[in-house]
């Protein structure tokens, strides 16, 4: 791929990304910040973190594809200069979204008590439970703040959900301060403290977010042409249904691939899944940030695909691929060089802190296929192929992952290590994969409008 082709898509897809990383980041470092908080109360209650953490995302990250589904189609009638259906987006997008967080909280019900039938330690169950509940409860305010998110980013307006990210995360960081260690005459709660902060910092996201579609006058003509908040269109829905639904199909699949790793890791004893919770903290920083360019690339993918330029599609796809390599690659190598220090600022446990080191040494290998493998699906979304790489992350994670894993670290008696060899080598099949359906898919599209110019 020489240069010269990609080289005019670079700047844009960083102008769209940055922002976007910037934003996932802020998602993630409210993990990272209860983390390392909740760390500093011992082994245990970092170990019921990781578990309620596990539990919750397998259920929040169906919402999350649910609500990606808007990105691509808003991004395609954006380039087809197609105002009444991106109006119809928005209301259809943010009620899909709204009932998606209610039923999602729904689920906070019911999955604490399932949690002692998961065979983890007494101690971190019981500390866990109230936990998840809260957490679930925040899925709401998430919903919608996703619903009113996915819509802004598909017109290209990612800096706002950034700085509402930003400074959601600098709430939950002074609230999770007060309420886990009970300064400035907040009550002490420990680990309990960091679930309340999230729910808290989730609220003021999805006001924030929704003040600003609402009132922005740039916004003015969808809100216009969307008419009732109330009408909702059944041609519509459906698209974002039958678009939302694989996505968020695929991404349970893989992050109930990394939750079920965490339960395996959990049979191990609390001391192993307290280090398990530092290495996937860590490692999804770097993955976050490689989601942003994948949001890019959907957004570009999609766009140029709306403007019928499928030589500038398959471009824009391909230059988002150079970007996660050479930004996954340098987090790989300083993961490697910062495995010992960066767990000391979780916890202090020296058999935590060895097993946390060697974990990150796995996550470092995986760096590159975790990015080109996220980046596959979002410039697959930006084609709106979403129901084969839902197949592929099944077939990838639980029939040869997942298998892998608990052979490696229980038959081989390689412990926690060998379980995350197992999603190194599930995250390269798939990485390998969308790599070659999109080339496939994109160079079809190429041909195809070659031929027809002759």
């Amino acid at each position: 791929m020489p240069l010269t082709a990609i080289r005019p898509h670079i700047k844009p897809t960083l102008l769209l990304a940055y922002p976007v990383v910037l934003s996932q980041l802020g998602h993630i470092m409210v993990s990272v910040c209860d983390s390392i908080m909740v760390g500093q109360t011992g082994t245990v209650p970092l170990a019921a973190v990781s578990l309620g953490v596990s539990v919750s995302t397998v259920v929040m990250v169906f919402g999350l594809g649910l609500s990606m589904s808007i990105t691509p189609l808003v991004a395609t009638a954006d380039g087809q200069r197609d105002i009444p259906r991106i109006g119809q987006l928005l209301t259809n997008g943010v009620a899909l979204c709204t009932v998606a967080g209610l039923v999602l909280a729904a689920f906070g019900l019911i999955v604490p008590d399932l949690l002692r039938y998961l065979n983890q330690p007494a101690e971190v169950v019981r500390l866990a439970a109230p936990w998840v509940r809260v957490l679930f409860a925040s899925m709401i305010p998430l919903m919608i703040f996703q619903g009113f998110k996915q819509f802004a980013e598909g017109l290209g307006l990612t800096r706002q959900a950034m700085f509402l990210s930003i400074m959601a995360n600098v709430v939950n960081a002074l609230l999770c301060y007060a309420l886990i260690f009970g300064h400035w005459g907040a009550p002490r709660m420990g680990m309990m403290g960091a679930a309340w902060a999230t729910l808290i910092a989730r609220v003021l996201m999805a006001a924030l977010m929704a003040v600003y579609v609402l009132r922005a006058g740039r916004l003015k003509p969808y809100r216009e042409a969307a008419g009732s908040w109330l009408t909702v269109s059944s041609g519509t829905m459906r698209r974002l249904l039958g678009l939302g639904m694989p996505i968020g199909v695929q991404m349970m699949f893989e992050m109930g691939a990394f939750s079920f790793s965490a339960i395996m890791i959990g049979w191990l004893g609390a001391t192993a899944l307290a280090a398990h919770q530092i290495a996937i903290n860590v490692a999804s920083v770097t993955y976050m940030a490689a989601s942003g360019i994948a949001a890019a690339a959907t957004i570009r993918v999609g766009n140029q695909r709306g403007l019928g330029s499928a030589h500038n599609t398959r471009q824009a796809g391909l230059t988002a691929y150079l970007l996660a390599f050479l930004f996954m690659s340098t987090m790989g190598l300083l993961l490697i060089m910062g495995r010992h220090f960066v767990p000391t600022l979780y916890n202090h446990d020296p058999a935590v802190l060895a097993q946390a080191a060697t974990l990150l040494l796995v996550a470092a290998l995986f760096q590159v296929s975790d990015g080109l493998q996220v980046v596959g699906l979002g410039a697959l979304r930006g084609l709106e192929d979403v129901k084969v790489p839902s197949v592929v992350a099944l077939l990838a994670y639980w029939a040869i992952a997942l298998p892998l894993g608990y052979g490696l670290g229980f038959g081989l008696k390689m412990g926690a290590t060998g379980v995350w060899i197992g999603l190194l080598t599930g995250l390269s099949l798939v990485a390998g994969v969308l790599l070659w359906r999109f080339r496939r898919l994109s160079a079809f599209a190429v041909n195809q409008q070659i031929a027809v110019a002759r």
